[in-house]
C-alpha cells in the first residue's frame, strides 16, 4: 500500500457511494432520512450530496499530498479542484435536515471528480519508512467497530437477526416501552449516516497521513499535516456523536448527549475538537525538526 495511500482513499469512498447510490434507489424516501425522491432520481440525488460532503472535504487533503507529483502542466487543474471544493466550509451549506442534492453541490461534486483524475495522473509515488503505523491501525480499528450498524443502513437493512453483532448494536425498530403505544422509529435509519462519514474521515486521515514525509515542500507539508489533524479531529467528534445517540442514548441509559460538532460553531465541543488536532498536529504529524521549531 505503500505510495498508493490516495488510491486506496477514493476506493474506500467509491463503495460507500456504491452502497448509497443502490439503497437510496431501492428504497422509498419514507424509509430514510430527510430526504424526498426515490429511485435513480433519489439514488443519484443523495450520491451527489455525498460527494459534496464528506468527499470535498477528503479530496482538499488529497491534492495537497499529489500536488507535487502531478506535471507543472496540471497543477493549475489540482487548484482550480480545490477552490471548487471550498463551498463545503460555506455556513449552512450542510444541512442535516435537507439532504437532497441542490445546486450549490454541484461545484464540489466537479472538484471531487477532478482530485480522482489527478490522482490517477499523479501516478504512485516512492515509498519511504513510516513511523507510527501501529498507532494509525489502532485508530483505525476503534472507528470501525463503531461502524457496523452504519455500515448496514448503508446497505439498506438492521442488524437485529445476525446472531451476536444484533445483541451489541441497536439499530432496528424498537419495542414500546409502555403497552398499547405504537413502535418507536428504528435506532438506525436505513441510508448513510454522519457517523459514517466521520469513520471515512478519519480512515482519510489516518491513510494520507503516511505520505506526509513525502512532501518536500515545507510549508505546503506544514499546512497538509495541520488539516489531516483537524480532520481526524473532526471524524473522530462526528463518530462519537452519533454512535452515542443511538447506541447509548437510545437504549435509555443516559439522557445526556455528546455535542454536535457537525458544523463549525463557538462552543466547547469545538474548543476541544481543535485542542486535540493541535495535539496530533504537533506530537505526531508534525515531523521531528519541524516540531522542534514550532516548539
Amino acid at each position: 500500500m505503500r505510495g498508493r495511500e490516495p488510491l486506496v482513499v477514493w476506493l474506500l469512498l467509491s463503495l460507500v457511494a456504491v452502497e448509497i447510490l443502490v439503497t437510496y434507489a431501492r428504497l422509498p424516501a419514507t424509509e430514510l432520512y430527510h430526504v424526498s425522491g426515490s429511485g435513480l432520481a433519489g439514488g443519484l440525488s443523495r450520491v451527489l450530496v455525498f460527494l459534496y460532503f464528506p468527499s470535498a472535504l477528503v479530496a482538499l487533503s488529497v491534492l495537497t499530498v499529489v500536488f507535487e507529483r502531478l506535471p507543472a502542466g496540471w497543477r493549475p487543474l489540482a487548484v482550480i479542484a480545490a477552490i471548487l471544493c471550498t463551498p463545503i466550509f460555506w455556513p449552512g451549506v450542510v444541512d442535516q435536515a435537507d439532504l437532497d442534492a441542490r445546486w450549490v453541490n454541484v461545484p464540489a461534486a466537479v472538484g471531487v471528480v477532478l482530485a480522482v483524475s489527478l490522482t490517477l495522473v499523479a501516478g504512485r509515488q516512492r515509498a519511504a519508512p513510516v513511523r507510527g503505523d501501529r498507532l494509525r491501525i489502532g485508530l483505525a480499528a476503534l472507528a470501525l467497530l463503531a461502524a457496523p450498524a452504519w455500515l448496514a443502513a448503508d446497505l439498506g437493512f438492521f442488524l437485529d437477526r445476525i446472531p451476536l453483532i444484533g445483541r451489541l448494536y441497536e439499530t432496528g425498530r424498537r419495542p414500546p416501552r409502555e403497552a398499547g403505544l405504537p413502535p418507536f422509529p428504528p435506532a438506525v435509519h436505513h441510508g448513510h449516516h454522519h457517523g459514517m462519514d466521520g469513520v471515512l474521515l478519519v480512515l482519510a486521515a489516518l491513510l494520507l497521513s503516511r505520505a506526509l514525509p513525502r512532501i518536500r515542500t515545507a510549508a505546503l507539508r506544514v499546512v497538509t499535516a495541520a488539516y489531516l489533524a483537524l480532520m481526524l479531529a473532526y471524524g473522530l467528534g462526528n463518530i462519537a456523536n452519533d454512535f452515542w445517540l443511538e447506541q447509548v442514548v437510545k437504549r435509555h441509559w443516559t439522557s445526556w448527549q455528546i455535542p454536535s460538532v457537525l458544523q463549525p460553531a463557538a462552543t466547547w465541543a469545538w474548543v476541544v475538537l481543535v485542542a486535540g488536532a493541535s495535539v496530533v498536529w504537533l506530537a505526531w504529524f508534525s515531523p521531528p525538526r519541524e516540531r522542534s521549531r514550532t516548539r
